[in-house]
């Protein structure tokens, strides 16, 4: 059985996260992004766009999902976490996960209107290994 401890240890190996979202159509939508910049619990923060149509999305509908996986040369490993997401505009969660780099991104820094931290909490998953695939729960 797949532990949480499994969960971030392998969330943190990994340079990509795969993010979905619900479209006004109801029709999943699915981005590539960088790994969360914080895991706490079973929730899983990243820092994106106010402006951008994922978090838009996010807004009318927090259905999500969130996607990792590993590709070796024999083996395939991947996660995939179901739960919600929100949009965060709190100044503390923002200064906390920010990077001096971001500045690339969100001109005005910290305080830039158009960034905003993606709060993901997960309810349940699936993990897939050598051809064996087990769902799971995440208790809090």
């Amino acid at each position: 059985m797949v532990t949480k401890e499994y969960i971030y240890e392998f969330i943190k190996k990994q340079k990509t996260a795969f993010i979905a979202s619900v479209d006004e159509d109801g029709f999943p939508n699915i981005k590539a992004m960088f790994i969360p910049r914080k895991m706490e619990g079973n929730c899983f923060y990243f820092s994106t766009n106010t402006s951008s149509i994922r978090t838009q999305q996010y807004m009318k509908n927090p259905k999500a999902s969130i996607y990792f996986y590993k590709r070796g040369r024999f083996v395939y490993e991947g996660i995939m976490l179901v739960g919600t997401m929100e949009a965060l505009q709190d100044k503390e969660i923002k200064k906390e996960i920010w990077q001096p780099g971001d500045t690339i991104y969100y001109k005005q820094g910290v305080n830039d209107p158009d960034y905003c931290v993606l709060k993901f909490t997960a309810v349940k998953g699936r993990h897939y290994c050598d051809l064996q695939s087990e769902s799971f729960v995440l208790e809090d």
